[in-house]
């Protein structure tokens, strides 16, 4: 299904960057997901979000909440909360059937980045090592 939004305000833009993004995100020093196959979302002047594929995410730590949202031009999400934390709600989410012109982003999950630890992973090619450095948001 394609999104009327991007025809009524051309002016919006979202772009998603093709080089990979590597990141490991954690809760209470537990991975919740780690990825070298990242994708950068940028839209408008909020912040940069990175997307990670699902099969990079540890999903039995996550429990789908009753929570949703709608954006004109990515689609509906869904959220998720820690399974194991009733503290930790809405933590990711997922546009798990989004609009075609973000078809890039289904099957991938974004954290809240300011509520978990994160650790950028270098982007190696294959057989190379992997570095990290470390953000608490």
């Amino acid at each position: 299904m394609r999104s009327m939004a991007w025809e009524a305000f051309p002016e919006h833009r979202i772009e998603i960057d093709a080089q990979p993004i590597g990141l490991r995100v954690l809760h209470d020093g537990r991975i919740l997901a780690e990825t070298t196959r990242g994708l950068l979302l940028r839209e408008g002047h909020y912040p940069p979000v990175v997307y990670i594929p699902r099969e990079d995410v540890r999903m039995t730590r996550l429990a789908r909440s009753d929570h949703s949202t709608h954006c004109p031009f990515k689609g509906d999400a869904s959220y998720y909360d820690v399974r194991d934390d009733p503290e930790a709600t809405r933590i990711a989410w997922s546009y798990e059937t989004p609009f075609d012109q973000m078809s890039a982003i289904r099957n991938h999950l974004a954290f809240y980045t300011d509520r978990l630890t994160t650790e950028a992973l270098r982007v190696e090619s294959a057989g190379a090592g992997r570095g990290a450095e470390s953000q608490r948001g």
